[in-house]
């Protein structure tokens, strides 16, 4: 293991990988099989499983459990008791763990309180979806997503500002087009 911050109520399980520069809060559960990157915090309450990939500067607040088969890649922000689900048709009394989908979070994307990612659909990269929302299909890179079921209401910067018609961030004053129904930052 490196050099990472464990709160004392934090459970780690043996064989973990955590980044150096982590924090893992209250009453957080990292299994034995995770792999996690630099510079990540965990809030309080966080359960992450054994099949689950997270890159570097991933915050992940409280309340959320990131199961089997999410990858998480780097800069991704999810939001207080956002979820991830992990098969299609849940049944108590039938065992589906060989169904698991995997879910993919693009770089840079966020994912807002309360929202909910079923499983199986990619993220794309700086995409924004709003609390409360649900995903339940893949999310094109920048877009902006609200609603149940989710639905692309606009486009967001690197920065997470919602652009206007002249697709220029308000916070970086960076320049985008839009090719093909993609979202693209000019040089």
């Amino acid at each position: 293991m490196s050099d990472f911050f464990k709160h004392e109520t934090a459970i780690i399980d043996d064989g973990a990988t955590i980044g150096e520069g982590s924090k893992v809060w209250h009453w957080a559960h990292i299994c034995a099989g995770a792999k996690i990157g630099n510079n990540c915090v965990f809030g309080q309450n966080v359960f992450v499983g054994n099949k689950v990939k997270i890159g570097n500067q991933v915050k992940i607040q409280n309340n959320v459990s990131v199961y089997d088969n999410v990858i998480l890649e780097d800069d991704v922000f999810c939001g207080p008791s956002m979820v991830f689900t992990n098969v299609i048709n849940p049944r108590a009394n039938i065992e589906r763990k060989d169904e698991f989908k995997t879910t993919t979070i693009k770089k840079g994307a966020t994912l807002g309180a309360n929202c909910t990612i079923i499983c199986g659909n990619t993220i794309g990269k700086y995409a924004m979806v709003g609390a409360g929302s649900v995903v339940t299909k893949d999310v094109k890179a920048h877009a902006l997503i609200v609603g149940v079921p989710g639905k692309q209401i606009g486009w967001v910067s690197h920065s997470g500002e919602i652009l206007d018609g002249t697709l220029m961030c308000p916070r970086t004053k960076d320049q985008y087009e839009i090719k093909n129904d993609e979202l693209t930052k000019l040089k």
